[in-house]
């Protein structure tokens, strides 16, 4: 196991940044901001600077998290530092949240996505049957092997940086950059600490993918000395696209217009390009929000297959079995089968708030095992420690409480019992770990 991680150790600090905003850039930056401009009330100022505050909570994030990474780089991220700082039984409901929950909600979320797209082009009334047909290619890609699934991903990674470039350069050249970018701050009546909670919610799906600092450490030459720079080299470059972005999206359509369309970013193209060129741009955005999709049906099996693998889940037999192509096919079909039963609520900004939400609890939790292993394993060796501790830690644990409370109890009612149904199913783990373990 040694000799194998010597040999990864071969990334620079140019390399492992590439990584991490490779790993974060995806749909989000299209497709979030109807949500951000209908919590703003249509007001531009506060949507703008939530890119910024959520991208540093995000660097704090990453910084923290990776700590654990490095130390304990054991096949399960997440459920294994959670495991070693909390107990089995934590480790578990991690993976379970993630299974039932999280991958099939943003798998889910992603095919919806894919859909509201494609109205352009067969028009309304078919989301939900086009989402799952979206959820059936995919499976079929990851059914057939990795190799296959591979080549994929390098399609849906050109079609993603196409008409991020195309939009974020023709838009400042032809719009009209008329629109108010910093002002008003917020809608009037609305309370801008609940505001901002919920566009860090929004914002946190387009910065998801922060977590792979942990597999990027473990094949860097001097992960303490680089991994630091490496983050906030690598989140700070990702602000900085988004921010310029969601400006030229300004500067061709107002906040308050793009409040009330479903995929501004196809709005905004069609409005620069034209009718046809601005459908050539939908097209890219289409198969890189598909490519999202194939990484999280790709990431959300390997979990449940880690869990069957341990005999925790029901019909643990079963999801454990590696097919002919050497995939966990019945695995697969789980998370994407839960992703289109999600998918027929039809509700892309629902089911990322649920995703999100319900992560964040156990990220939250990541961040305090930091801390908890420093005190009880203080002698353990770390080759790489979070900067400035515990000022980071605390700060991405605050992050976190913040955007969990603020959807607990300052949301709404419907984020509201969003939230509870998100714990409860998480909750039902309790029950089911319980069973299995009895069993074994």
């Amino acid at each position: 196991m040694e000799n194998k991680q010597e040999l990864k150790k071969n990334l620079g600090i140019s390399t492992a940044m590439a990584t991490v905003v490779g790993c974060v850039i995806g749909s989000g930056v299209f497709l979030k901001p109807q949500a951000i401009y209908t919590a703003t009330g249509g007001a531009p100022g506060l949507g703008m600077i939530a890119w910024l505050i959520t991208g540093l909570v995000c660097i704090a994030a990453a910084m923290t998290f990776a700590e654990v990474a490095i130390m304990i780089p054991r096949t399960g991220g997440m459920v294994a530092y959670l495991e070693e700082a909390f107990g089995k039984k934590v480790g578990f409901l991690a993976g379970w949240m993630q299974t039932i929950l999280f991958y099939p909600a943003m798998i889910a979320a992603l095919a919806v996505a894919f859909a509201q797209q494609a109205e352009l082009f067969i028009g309304e009334g078919f989301i939900i049957p086009v989402s799952i047909g979206a959820i059936i290619i995919v499976v079929i890609l990851n059914g057939l092997g990795s190799a296959v699934g591979g080549g994929a991903q390098v399609v849906f990674t050109i079609c993603k940086l196409i008409p991020l470039v195309l939009l974020m350069i023709f838009g400042f050249i032809k719009g009209s950059g008329d629109n108010p970018i910093f002002s008003p701050m917020i809608g009037e009546g609305l309370n801008p600490a609940v505001v901002l909670g919920q566009l860090m919610i929004a914002v946190l799906f387009a910065f998801e993918g922060w977590t792979n600092v942990g597999a990027i450490a473990g094949e860097m030459k001097n992960p303490g000395k680089d991994l630091p720079v490496a983050i906030v080299g690598g989140v700070s470059m990702i602000m900085a696209i988004y921010f310029i972005i969601n400006l030229a999206y300004l500067w061709v359509l107002p906040a308050d217009q793009m409040k009330d369309i479903a995929v501004p970013a196809s709005a905004v193209a069609i409005a620069v390009f034209g009718d046809i060129g601005g459908k050539a741009i939908s097209v890219g955005i289409m198969i890189s929000v598909l490519g999202a999709c194939n990484g999280f049906v790709l990431s959300g099996s390997r979990v449940c297959y880690s869990l069957a693998a341990e005999g925790t889940l029901p019909a643990s037999n079963s999801l454990s079995k590696i097919s002919k192509a050497q995939v966990p096919m019945n695995s697969i079909l789980l998370v994407s089968v839960l992703g289109a039963i999600y998918a027929i609520s039809g509700q892309f900004n629902l089911l990322t708030n649920l995703a999100v939400f319900a992560c964040w609890i156990f990220y939250t939790l990541t961040f305090m095992a930091v801390i908890r292993l420093r005190k009880t394993q203080p002698d353990r060796e770390r080759t790489y420690k979070v900067p400035l501790y515990p000022v980071i830690p605390v700060i991405a644990i605050i992050s976190g409480l913040y955007v969990i409370i603020n959807q607990l109890f300052m949301s709404g009612m419907t984020t509201t019992l969003l939230a509870v149904g998100s714990i409860i199913l998480t909750l039902i783990g309790i029950p089911v770990y319980a069973a299995t373990t009895k069993k074994h």
